[in-house]
């Protein structure tokens, strides 16, 4: 098992409130140039979750089963910033009070809060309900990889990826590999252990060639050449590793959503490639 500090990290609180759809303008203008009202961001999702493919639903920018936000803006940067990939979503309002669930992203744009709960227990859920979270991950470490940089995952679920030390390279069980140029929405932002940035999918020939159009919510891509360890970059040689958070997008500059769990300037991240690598596994809620 690759050694960290978990030891030592800090678990706290942070809540949000399942979060109402929000439009101004209901037209959306595609890379294609055509005009579309469709569904997006935030509210219960009850056909969409973990595990379902990223591509083909009539939405944009959908995110799979509960999105929540805090409405005090420095209170909700402090949930999309602390609350990690994997940790403990326990709803304390309303029909669904004491049902738990877990984080499955957090979404830059709208500062959305991304959860899984089963499709059975979202019935009991309403907008408005508060949802809290034991976050717990911010600061964590490699012991003996200080070059790789960590955010956003809960110890647990990193511990049950089964990451390999290998001469002093991580192997990392990964779906697919994602080349720079594929990167858009999100990129030259300041801070990397928040939200999310996106994999541009307007040219369906590289999409297909990468193998990008079998991408379902929750699996662990390779970014190559994409520093993250501060900011969002281009840096040669260096590798991220994200987790796939919200579908497809008509708009230019978009597509699916990736939060970074890893990076590191040089190449010490290696991709083991596992068509069951997605947290859904790791958590248990994924046969």
């Amino acid at each position: 098992m690759v050694k960290t500090n978990r030891g030592k990290l800090v678990i706290q609180s942070v809540m949000g409130e399942i979060a109402h759809p929000r439009m101004s303008d209901p037209y959306k203008v595609g890379y294609d140039g055509v005009p579309q009202i469709l569904p997006g961001i935030g509210a219960i999702t009850y056909n969409v979750s973990l595990g379902d493919s990223a591509f083909g639903w009539e939405g944009d920018h959908i995110e799979p089963g509960v999105s929540i936000h805090n409405p005090i803006d420095i209170e909700n940067t402090a949930l999309i910033t602390l609350a990690c990939l994997g940790n403990e979503a326990k709803v304390v309002t309303g029909e669904g009070k004491g049902l738990r669930g877990f984080v499955t992203g957090t979404h830059g744009g709208r500062n959305n809060t991304l959860l899984y709960f089963s499709k059975d227990e979202l019935d009991q859920l309403v907008i408005g309900d508060k949802v809290q979270i034991k976050a717990f991950g911010l600061g964590l470490k490699f012991l003996e990889n200080p070059d790789v940089k960590v955010m956003s995952i809960d110890p647990h679920l990193l511990e049950a990826i089964e990451i390999r030390d290998i001469n002093g390279c991580l192997e990392v069980p990964v779906v697919a590999e994602v080349p720079p140029y594929l990167m858009g929405s999100g990129i030259g932002a300041t801070v990397s252990a928040k939200g999310d940035y996106d994999i541009m999918t307007a040219d369906k020939d590289a999409v297909q060639k990468w193998g990008l159009n079998k991408l379902r919510f929750g699996d662990l891509v390779l970014l190559r050449d994409c520093d993250n360890t501060y900011g969002r970059g281009y840096l040669k040689g260096a590798v991220t590793i994200g987790v796939i958070i919200h579908s497809d997008c008509i708009l230019a500059g978009h597509g699916p959503g990736v939060v970074t769990i890893m990076s590191c300037k040089t190449e010490k991240i290696i991709p083991r490639f596992d068509k069951k690598a997605n947290i859904g596994y790791y958590k248990g809620v994924l046969l």
